[in-house]
């Protein structure tokens, strides 16, 4: 905690229409992780009646909401898709500046934005029902969907633009009305969102913004009864709860968690194709990704080969400030990650076999910033630390087993169930693989990471509870179902015995 400073800028909130200041005490200063001396904002800390506030602001925002044509929903969705592509570079560059990955991959996470919010306007024109006959004579029954009510959206840090807008967009275009509480250590990205979102003419209380720790804003979320939908990405400790929570109070609630994602490298395998995709799905974004490759695991008969290319490889990699061109990998979010990263690095040492990496980085260039190295471990025992905790930096894993059936248990043999790869040309074991192994997403010779803006997502296990995101399955969630039954024969009928 600290006192805000002029260089800073003083994160407000957004409520009912108006950028409001926070009349919380409590500031956190937020600083760039490739700089620790740039502060670059002061985010209140909101209390619980600000998010009251918010909260009632977006239930008298409801009706006239709901009652707007989907289509003239639809509309500003598109208005806000155009402001976004404009915005594209600025954007991106706020990105890197405050979470700390490179500028390609803060540009590629506003394009899936950009993409996602377009795919969701073009919803706005069909949220469909279906028709269904009935077993009754001169009747017909139909289906249609209606919003959920006032929805929250609580993010995290990693993906401070696509996962919000992934929440968002749905919410609005199914006619929702959304408190938005993102992560702490993230505020410029989400202003930046509800911005975008306001000049493309949504009306006041239809989108409110609310910084804060989740104890204090983030439980009133869970706890007021004027929420009737809620949607949370974060860690599995805080996500168990918050489902549990939101159960007991009927709310519809979907959480996306943890990851510790496999891929499956076949004795058969493209090595050189499966070689750039492991790199890059282990330490873009700095590991961290939910869907970031964690583990490899390989046949016996090919590990020495392709092991001492991605050690190779590896220690070429580029880390530096996201901002510099040819950086490959930027620094840790912050500290308190960093530091996990480093705990994971000592435990290994320990466990297994330490091949390139595993410590902070020193020098000019780093010792302002949370650095540390790519970070490779060989040998690793399927039931180590290393297999099984999400440590979510760049941390891999190699784990050598001496077939397809080995490889595919020890693939499943963790609580997690988000992503996995497999990289083979047997089509046999391919299509045995998809179907055996336990994660919500697969990918057949490519990486654990990335997906689509009309495809949904979600994890299977312990990595996501609730209905998938993203896609159609978004206005699934987003909507309660209601069915009609219309019997126009204009004579009184016996009850049915249903």
């Amino acid at each position: 905690m600290a006192t805000a400073t002029s260089a800073a800028q003083l994160c407000r909130n957004y409520i009912g229409g108006r950028w409001v200041e926070s009349g919380s005490t409590k500031i956190a200063e937020r600083r760039n992780p490739a700089n620790s001396d740039e502060i670059v904002a002061a985010v209140p800390l909101s209390t619980r009646e600000e998010m009251k506030e918010a909260i009632a602001a977006a239930k008298a925002a409801f009706p006239a909401w709901r009652e707007t044509p989907a289509p003239a929903r639809g509309k500003i969705l598109f208005k806000a898709v155009r402001i976004m592509e404009e915005k594209k570079d600025e954007l991106a560059r706020l990105l890197t500046r405050e979470e700390g990955k490179t500028l390609k991959d803060s540009l590629g996470e506003v394009q899936r934005a950009i993409n996602i919010t377009e795919f969701m306007a073009g919803e706005a024109r069909r949220l469909n029902g279906e028709t269904l006959s009935s077993e009754l004579p001169k009747n017909f029954a139909y289906t249609i969907r209606q919003p959920l009510g006032v929805v929250g959206a609580i993010t995290p840090w990693n993906f401070p633009v696509a996962i919000p807008v992934w929440k968002i967009a749905p919410a609005l275009v199914c006619g929702n009305t959304v408190v938005f509480k993102p992560a702490t250590i993230t505020p410029l990205t989400a202003i930046k969102i509800v911005e975008i979102f306001e000049a493309a003419g949504l009306p006041p209380g239809v989108l409110n913004l609310v910084m804060g720790s989740g104890r204090e804003t983030g439980d009133e979320l869970v706890q007021s009864p004027a929420v009737h939908g809620l949607s949370f990405t974060g860690s599995n400790e805080i996500g168990t709860a918050l489902y549990a929570c939101g159960a007991q109070r009927l709310k519809k609630v979907q959480c996306e968690m943890g990851g510790k994602n496999p891929v499956v490298i076949l004795a058969d395998a493209d090595m050189g194709l499966a070689l750039e995709s492991t790199l890059a799905g282990a330490f873009a974004s700095t590991g961290q990704r939910c869907t970031a490759t964690s583990r490899v695991v390989i046949e016996e008969s090919v590990a020495d080969a392709f092991v001492e290319k991605l050690v190779e490889r590896a220690k070429k990699y580029s880390v530096g400030n996201g901002l510099e061109p040819g950086v490959e990998m930027g620094p840790a979010v912050d500290e308190s990650q960093m530091n996990t990263d480093l705990k994971y690095m000592e435990i290994g040492k320990k466990e297994a076999e330490l091949l390139c990496g595993g410590e902070r980085l020193s020098g000019p260039k780093y010792d302002k910033g949370w650095f540390v190295s790519p970070t490779v471990f060989d040998h690793v025992r399927p039931e180590s630390a290393l297999s099984q905790d999400e440590i979510f930096g760049p941390v891999l894993s190699i784990v050598r087993v001496k077939g397809f059936d080995e490889a595919l248990h020890v693939a499943n043999s963790v609580r997690f169930g988000l992503s996995s790869a497999i990289y083979s040309t047997d089509s046999n074991k391919i299509f045995e693989f998809v179907d055996k192994i336990e994660t919500g997403m697969t990918h057949v010779n490519s990486p654990t990471v990335g997906g689509e803006a009309h495809v949904p997502f979600g994890g299977a296990k312990d990595s996501s509870v609730g209905p998938r995101e993203v896609g159609h399955a978004a206005i699934e969630f987003y909507t309660d179902t209601k069915i009609v039954y219309v019997d126009y024969t204009g004579r009184k009928r016996e009850s049915s015995i249903y």
